[in-house]
């Protein structure tokens, strides 16, 4: 069935995906620094197949007496205090992001936007913990997001993004893995990939 003019509203039952990574100074949302945050906008081209868009993404400042695991710092290879990291205070940083993001829900007429992520209860909760500690208004659904872990274990028999990725024959680089535009960027492409997928076989 082919449906002119096709839009991302129509396609998501209104909701906006919006692909997000965060890289934390642990795994306790409450008490952890949320450290990076990247978003990958997504859109649909003239015959309803998503593409990879813009990313907007920053560093992030520690809050006030946040927890920083060692461990977690060692896995991702940041340092929260370099002086080149040019990181922005925790609301600073989501409204830096939150922004486009809302403009892009209204220009797309959507109602909202929804979190695509690959195990995504994790950045959610990192999201909404420090939109509670900032009080800035969160443009995401409060708890329905799009995992990727479970897209790919559907389509390539893969949960691991690195795998997943790969099987949908995009490159993969270890080095630059565990950074939120890396990571949130290939995340946006596997998702794309698959919807695109599903839509050539059941096209709305």
């Amino acid at each position: 069935m082919y449906v002119s003019n096709p839009r991302i509203a129509d396609r998501f039952r209104g909701f906006l995906p919006v692909v997000v990574d965060v890289e934390t100074a642990g795994f306790n949302a409450e008490t952890d620094a949320l450290l990076e945050i990247a978003a990958v906008m997504v859109s649909m081209d003239e015959e309803g197949n998503l593409y990879r868009d813009r990313t907007h993404a920053c560093h992030v400042a520690p809050f006030p007496g946040a927890n920083l695991e060692k461990a977690s710092l060692a896995f991702t290879g940041i340092d929260p205090h370099h002086p080149f990291r040019e990181a922005l205070e925790e609301k600073e940083a989501l409204e830096h992001v939150f922004a486009p993001i809302r403009e892009e829900v209204k220009n797309a007429d959507c109602s909202r936007a929804i979190l695509v992520g690959h195990n995504p209860f994790f950045d959610l909760g990192f999201i909404k913990a420090a939109v509670e500690r900032t009080q800035v208004k969160n443009p995401f659904h409060a708890f329905s997001t799009f995992d990727t872990a479970t897209l790919g274990a559907l389509a390539y028999g893969q949960t691991v993004l690195a795998r997943a990725v790969q099987e949908a024959n995009f490159d993969w680089d270890n080095n630059q893995a565990h950074s939120a535009i890396y990571d949130a960027e290939k995340t946006a492409d596997l998702f794309c990939n698959i919807v695109n997928t599903w839509h050539g076989l059941q096209p709305f």
